[in-house]
């Protein structure tokens, strides 16, 4: 008899898992607001080989969290709103990042040996979890503020900016080569773009609406096609999948530009339930379950790297976003944006399992980064909201109450 290709109990251990992650966070509420994302890769611990060993990563769970992470990626982009990032907001975003990059980039090759594997380290350092963050700022109300959208602009660049860096950084090619690859990837990603851009023909709009409830789902197949076409584009030119991930998303957004609200709001919530409903939360449970517990625990010093981790990313990368801030912000603000800007998780977790996969971080520090990345989701949002007076109640719908889907 074949042996099967996954585990059946891995399999029902992991999507059982995503279910009690928002029952737990649900239940907590009432005393400390904690995301789902941080239960999804503490369950994942907690099945893993590290502790319970109930469940274990084979060959298909490995590829249904990578379709996560590149769906992760793809809403991250999808929710940016670049009319209102323009200008002001993109560059003071843009400038915070890149003394982040320096500073730690400098800083992590001084600290290693190696100092090519101390740079590599310090990339971890550099980025901003926009998908953790966008929730957060929606529900809380900010998201039309001045302040959400320095906030959004801030985590933008810190999700692009990291991803650019990975693909010249950790994609194994010549610096040169990867410059010329990733040009390329400019020039395509920017004809996507200028078509995304023009008015849709009316037979397409007619097809999205007829399809919207149908099993035809024209729109929702559009999406899917400019996702697997922009990373098969970005594996094809030898850069990592975010990259086509993000632009992706940053594309299907402009191509569903002028749907009818109603209709923009069946299609959002038809991705999200793609996403955050069933791949994202396989990505986190199965980081979960790869996270290297017993490295952590077992050397004490490890250990001690993950409150230094944490601090180092609220000094590298929240105090230049609080310092470059608009001074019209007040201080109260600026620090929230700061401590928005070091929240830092998914691409924490990416970008570490590339290194330790290349062989440039061991795992045990790699645990400590992503544990600090765990604090930082945990800590840091609540921190900023109280800063700024708690979460506003949600704006009433005008054609009824509109349930937003909580990604983490």
């Amino acid at each position: 008899m074949t042996a099967p290709a996954v585990d059946p109990q891995s399999l029902v251990l992991i999507p059982a898992c995503a279910l009690a992650a928002p029952l737990l966070a649900d239940r907590l509420d009432r005393w400390l607001a904690v995301p789902t994302v941080v239960f999804e890769i503490v369950l994942g611990v907690l099945v893993g080989p590290d502790v319970l060993g109930w469940a274990n990563v084979g060959d298909l769970l490995n590829t249904l969290s990578q379709f996560g992470l590149a769906m992760l990626m793809f809403l991250a982009g999808y929710e940016l709103d670049f009319v209102r990032l323009r200008g002001g907001p993109i560059r003071r975003a843009g400038a915070s990042w890149l003394v982040t990059l320096t500073v730690a980039l400098g800083a992590g090759a001084l600290a290693d040996r190696s100092a090519l594997d101390g740079t590599f380290a310090g990339l971890a350092l550099t980025t901003t979890a926009l998908g953790t963050i966008l929730p957060v700022l929606r529900d809380a109300g900010d998201l039309p503020t001045p302040f959400g959208a320095m906030a959004m602009a801030t985590g933008a660049v810190g999700e692009f900016g990291p991803i650019i860096a990975v693909a010249l950084l950790l994609s194994g090619n010549a610096p040169a080569r990867s410059a010329v690859i990733l040009a390329a990837f400019a020039v395509l990603a920017g004809v996507a773009l200028a078509y995304a851009r023009r008015p849709r023909p009316a037979w397409m709009s007619r097809l999205i609406g007829r399809t919207l409830r149908t099993s035809g789902q024209f729109a929702v197949r559009t999406v899917m096609l400019v996702l697997a076409a922009m990373v098969a584009t970005a594996i094809w030119l030898d850069l990592d999948m975010l990259l086509g991930a993000f632009t992706a998303g940053i594309i299907s957004g402009l191509l569903l530009a002028d749907v009818p609200e109603a209709a923009e709001e069946v299609i959002e919530a038809k991705l999200e339930g793609i996403g955050f409903g069933f791949l994202v939360p396989v990505f986190f449970v199965v980081s979960g379950m790869n996270f290297d517990l017993k490295a952590l625990l077992d050397d004490p010093g490890t250990l001690l790297l993950l409150p230094a981790f944490l601090l180092l990313f609220l000094l590298l990368r929240g105090l230049p976003a609080a310092l470059l801030a608009p001074a019209a912000l007040g201080r109260r603000d600026r620090v929230a944006l700061g401590l928005y800007a070091a929240t830092a998780l998914p691409l924490v977790v990416v970008i570490t399992t590339i290194e330790v996969e290349a062989g440039h971080l061991h795992s045990s520090t790699a645990a400590a980064l992503v544990g600090a990345g765990m604090l930082s989701v945990l800590l840091f949002p609540l921190l900023a909201q109280r800063l700024r007076g708690g979460a506003a109640p949600p704006t009433p719908h005008p054609d009824g109450p509109r349930v937003h889907a909580e990604s983490w």
